[in-house]
């Protein structure tokens, strides 16, 4: 019997909480059983019974641009970014009216093994609708804070909670509505709700200042590049001979021969103070890594987030790291996906004190002073380097490039101001965004501190200063 976990139950405790009758022993893990007991030391209240609606999302119908409609990719820990969003047409979002994403409301993924649970919460609102991989959770904001259950749901005990709502198999897992109206939410005094939320719209706050920071330094570029007054107004035909086309580039396929690709490069190339090559102003790193470590901290494409260029590595044990993982990182190092390269999944590396390990799917680059890595970040996010990616994909529902593809791109030489204004603003942009993450750590870990030694100590402990 050594290591076997077993725990007995009455039957009524069995059904206690129990609306999906679940008999399975994963339901009733001892550290489930731990936690319920933690949080039922505290005054508690449902989640449902606190709300004003939980529900699923729509099933709309997509189109290419228009109106936002948020997917599981757009919610992050704790909160919501509306980059890379599917969109709808403005008549699929007033049919969809009660799926309008309103000022608080929190997110909830809950299909996917590996996704479900994430947790978002919205302070900025746009114009946007919820799809059916999204609950939503709409608080009655006079009996408890939202920020507050934001918080909560995100913390060790809001998570382990949420893991065990998880019904299916690998691939098909899912998390019910009936099951989030039924999680049990501890209840702390006004006062030290108002404090969590003061952290809360603080780090959102400075989330925000790191984003206007981030779309300045894009600007900049743009104005410079004279991008910001650009249009591709081509036609949709290219004459090219033999000699000009399959000769040089062994491409037959129409989408390489665009017109538009050829009004990009032009623009790029005729840049006032010249231009050059990737390949000669950076150089590449292909350095492997020796497997002499218990853990490594692997980067694959999923792990930088597309709309601010943020790259989180996860610790990953050594004889679980796949196949592709290949070429060793350090700080400094900038990341390019060379796997749908439309997305723009590239960043700068900013971990200096971790075994770093990114996919064979990226080139890597290093600076060598002449180009900042800020600057072609940013150039490589512009939506006209993105597309102009798409001039050398290669596949269909998995489109990638190559090395040389993005070694021999044009980079224009930006003038030494401007890159050092871009760097400045990338460099604060970073900056905010770290200490918007240190924020809702330290709500997080109150709200845990709370719940395991009382809301007195937790008071002490992060809020003497307040």
């Amino acid at each position: 019997m050594d290591g076997l976990e077993a725990v007995e139950m009455k039957l009524s405790e069995v059904l206690d909480d129990n609306d999906s009758f679940r008999f399975d022993s994963e339901f009733f893990k001892k550290e489930y059983l731990d936690i319920d007991l933690k949080i039922h030391q505290h005054m508690t209240e449902k989640l449902g019974k606190i709300s004003v609606w939980v529900t699923q999302g729509s099933n709309p119908i997509f189109t290419q641009n228009g109106i936002h409609c948020l997917t599981g990719r757009n919610v992050k820990t704790g909160t919501v970014d509306y980059n890379d969003s599917d969109f709808v047409d403005l008549q699929e979002y007033k049919k969809l009216k009660r799926f309008q994403i309103q000022q608080n409301d929190i997110l909830i993924t809950l299909k996917g093994k590996g996704s479900i649970g994430k947790i978002g919460f919205v302070t900025e609102v746009q114009q946007a609708i919820f799809s059916r991989d999204i609950g939503l959770i709409r608080i009655n904001s006079s009996k408890i804070k939202q920020a507050f259950i934001n918080t909560f749901l995100i913390t060790k005990f809001g998570s382990k909670i949420i893991e065990k709502g998880e019904t299916g198999g690998t691939g098909q897992s899912t998390l019910t509505t009936s099951y989030i109206k039924n999680i049990s939410i501890p209840i702390f005094r006004e006062t030290f709700q108002t404090r969590i939320e003061t952290f809360v719209l603080s780090a959102h706050q400075k989330l925000e200042q790191s984003k206007q920071l981030y779309q300045s330094a894009e600007a900049m570029l743009l104005k410079e590049l004279g991008f910001d007054d650009f249009s591709l107004t081509c036609n949709n035909v290219a004459i090219k001979s033999l000699s000009e086309s399959f000769s040089v580039s062994g491409r037959l396929d129409a989408e390489y021969y665009q017109p538009k690709y050829d009004a990009i490069l032009e623009k790029i190339q005729s840049y006032r103070g010249g231009f050059d090559l990737v390949k000669n102003l950076f150089t590449q790193n292909k350095t492997s890594y020796v497997r002499n470590k218990k853990s490594y901290y692997y980067i694959e494409i999923s792990d930088i987030n597309v709309s601010n260029g943020e790259i989180i590595p996860n610790e990953i044990l050594v004889e679980e790291l796949p196949d592709n993982a290949k070429i060793k990182v350090s700080k400094g190092d900038i990341l390019v996906s060379k796997v749908r390269p439309y997305r723009g999944a590239v960043g700068i590396v900013d971990e200096n004190d971790k075994d770093l390990i990114c996919s064979g799917a990226f080139t890597v680059l290093k600076e060598k002073g002449k180009i900042l890595k800020e600057t072609l970040v940013i150039l490589f996010r512009l939506s006209y380097y993105k597309d102009l990616l798409l001039k050398y994909n290669v596949g269909t529902s998995y489109p990638v490039i190559k090395d040389e593809d993005i070694l021999n791109l044009p980079i224009p030489f930006i003038d030494e101001v401007i890159q050092k204004n871009i760097a400045s603003n990338i460099q604060k942009s970073f900056a905010l965004r770290n200490e918007s993450k240190q924020l809702l750590a330290k709500a997080k870990a109150a709200v845990e501190c709370a719940i395991e030694q009382g809301e007195a100590y937790a008071i002490d402990t992060f809020f003497y200063d307040l």
